[in-house]
């Protein structure tokens, strides 16, 4: 989607129902920084004040979306198109996730192990071994927590009994056997164990 495009829409339309920045700002109970790095192009509207945004601009969130009207003719057209490219960011998005999640296990994972051998080899009072070994474990152990995290709600698991693909429960994750990103987990369509893939996109 064109942010740029979108925001100049949205500061046509705004400007097309006499509203300044600041009170489509107090309308939408957000602040007028907000609206402006739309109509600039720097960000766009979060999903849970897009209807909103729609209504009061008389507009629907195919045409905000699109940046700009659109004939009846073209709507089913627009509307693939913008599911499409929602779905495109969704993935590069995901992929992306994905990467930052090795980044954060690799920094946890050489904290803990740094942390631990320091206070392993060298001479230090008892309680500052304490301390390193006590920091060490937390941040592995909050490291890890969040890497699943992150595993688990980016993109989906598919089942190798039934092709189903899915997002699973962050306790199945934590909990299944795995070897990097493919877990030993329970299909909750077909009901079977398998080793299942992680996967990107939903089809």
């Amino acid at each position: 989607m064109d942010q740029v495009k979108i925001g100049k829409f949205i500061a046509e339309c705004r400007k097309e129902n006499s509203l300044t920045q600041a009170q489509l700002a107090e309308m939408l109970r957000i602040t007028d920084r907000a609206v402006s790095k739309w109509e600039t192009g720097k960000s766009m509207p979060d999903s849970s004040i897009m209807l909103e945004l729609c209504e009061i601009l008389k507009i629907n969130v195919n045409e905000l979306l699109s940046g700009e009207r659109i004939t009846m003719e073209n709507y089913d057209k627009k509307a693939e198109e913008n599911l499409l490219e929602m779905k495109r960011q969704k993935e590069e998005s995901d992929k992306r996730l994905l990467k930052t999640e090795y980044v954060i296990g690799y920094i946890a994972s050489i904290s803990f192990f740094i942390l631990i051998f320091t206070a392993s080899f060298i001479e230090m009072p008892t309680f500052v071994r304490i301390i390193l070994i006590a920091l060490g474990f937390v941040l592995f152990i909050v490291g890890v927590s969040y890497c699943l995290s992150i595993e688990q709600k980016t993109g989906y698991y598919e089942c190798q009994k039934c092709g189903h693909r899915y997002v699973p429960k962050y306790s199945s994750v934590f909990l299944a056997m795995h070897v990097n990103r493919t877990r030993y987990m329970k299909c909750p369509k077909c009901h079977q164990k398998s080793w299942q893939k992680k996967v990107i996109g939903k089809e």
